[in-house]
């Protein structure tokens, strides 16, 4: 380990992490899009709006999953580094059971609370029948959902993301196998839906299980090393539940756009569907390379070797702006015509291609917003994880797109994530030269 995290050439080492997770992403992309189009194929439009209903529920699951697996990673990558072999296997350990028993509680509270989460969610008369199909199975399977990310995540600060990769993909691939046959073969409805997606999960597990005994040295699944003392739980829980709310802050900036846009119609808020597809692709990718260098961050943080953290840096961010202006420029020169793919309407077009130039123009400042996130999860610094992970879609994004609506109304509602984009960027690039000055750090260790 020491050898490809501290020692073997940079580009190597990052590419070998940072692939995996970005294919890894991708798989799972096309799974939710085949699924989308499964579903609807059925033309049942109760069955669709009520697995649209479940979705969030996912959602939730993934949080409350991001809290063992990432928090548990950051500080492995650290100890790691720190060469405290003995309390990363301890650490392993409780993020696992830890979320094998959050698992079991939540399935016990969501069954038991089914109807008035279920009207949340927005569950009607006519939609209630098939939301609570999918619901139901979703959280029986819950440990299963929390436990993917876990174990995915931990066995990376190893290197073994090619062994991660494997692992989802092959769940993500059974799950679009499964999906058509209980749809359609088996006439399962709802509830063939979600049993598809834990059957899924459930191979993911059982793999990252194989090879975490397999291969993994200092990643431990063993129940009798899960206890660990009070700051190692601070220091997951203080990394973990930034992470965590990343996803809620991504819902809440959906849905605060689609409620801005439907005063001007159903056109804006469709046209705005598409375009979030388009540059989910992109962003995808880009979290993919961030997250995939994590543990090399976090090990070398560790290690306090503080030139070859800074090359790294510069290469991360590197590898982010030119993926976000090659890939983004393109689909700014080809926005009409990409957006013409889904839905040929005039109106989808103009509205949608425009959307999708707005969106795409900070995709740059994005990669570096969130390599600044993944610097301050590697290093520990909880405050600086929590306010990046509540600014760009939470509170920043929140008034930016209040402001802008008012003073130019749709213009401004369009050009909200980039102005939050931007702004978000500047915090993160104050937080980070407080923070972190490589500089000095390499001044005094000459």
């Amino acid at each position: 380990m020491d050898e490809l995290f501290a020692k073997a050439p940079i580009k190597k080492v990052y590419f070998k992490l940072a692939l995996p997770v970005v294919l890894g992403m991708i798989t799972t992309m096309i799974y939710n899009l085949a699924d989308t189009m499964f579903v609807a194929k059925t033309g049942d439009t109760n069955l669709v709006a009520g697995v649209t209903i479940g979705a969030p529920l996912f959602t939730f699951l993934m949080a409350v999953s991001d809290i063992f697996g990432l928090g548990g990673s950051s500080l492995i990558s650290r100890l790691f580094g720190e060469k405290r072999y003995d309390l990363s296997k301890r650490v392993s350990s409780f993020c696992q059971y830890g979320g094998i028993i959050s698992g079991i509680i939540l399935t016990i509270i969501l069954l038991a609370f089914e109807h008035p989460i279920l009207n949340l969610l927005g569950a009607k008369p006519a939609t209630y029948a098939d939301a609570a199909d999918f619901y139901r199975v979703i959280s029986l399977g819950s440990v299963f959902i929390i436990f993917s990310l876990i174990p995915q995540n931990l066995i990376r600060t190893e290197g073994l993301a090619l062994e991660a990769m494997i692992a989802t993909m092959t769940g993500t691939i059974l799950a679009i196998i499964l999906d058509p046959i209980f749809l359609f073969v088996l006439k399962m409805g709802a509830t063939g839906v979600g049993i598809a997606n834990i059957l899924g999960y459930v191979v993911t597990d059982l793999l990252l299980i194989y090879f975490t005994v397999r291969k993994a040295n200092f990643i431990s699944i063993d129940p009798k090393l899960m206890k660990i003392d009070g700051n190692s739980i601070k220091d997951v829980i203080a990394i973990g539940i930034p992470g965590s709310i990343t996803n809620f802050a991504q819902s809440f900036g959906m849905a605060l756009l689609n409620s801005s846009l439907a005063v001007y119609g159903a056109n804006k808020v469709a046209a705005m569907g598409i375009t979030q597809k388009i540059y989910n692709i992109v962003i995808l990718v880009i979290v993919g390379f961030a997250f995939g260098a994590q543990p090399l961050i976090g090990f070398n943080y560790g290690a306090k070797n503080w030139t070859r953290l800074k090359d790294i840096l510069h290469f991360d961010i590197l590898v982010q702006v030119v993926y976000a202006v090659v890939c983004g420029g393109l689909l700014i020169i080809f926005a009409r015509p990409v957006t013409a793919l889904f839905m040929n309407q005039p109106d989808i077009v103009n509205a949608g291609s425009y959307m999708l130039i707005a969106c795409l123009v900070t995709t740059p400042l994005v990669g570096i917003v969130l390599v600044y996130t993944t610097v301050f999860q590697s290093i520990g610094n909880a405050w600086a994880a929590f306010i990046m992970a509540i600014a760009r879609q939470g509170v920043i994004y929140f008034f930016a797109l209040e402001a802008l609506d008012k003073l130019v109304g749709y213009h401004g509602i369009v050009w909200a994530q980039a102005v939050s984009d931007a702004l978000t960027c500047l915090i993160g690039f104050i937080i980070y030269r407080r923070s972190l000055d490589l500089k000095d750090k390499i001044k005094s260790d000459k």
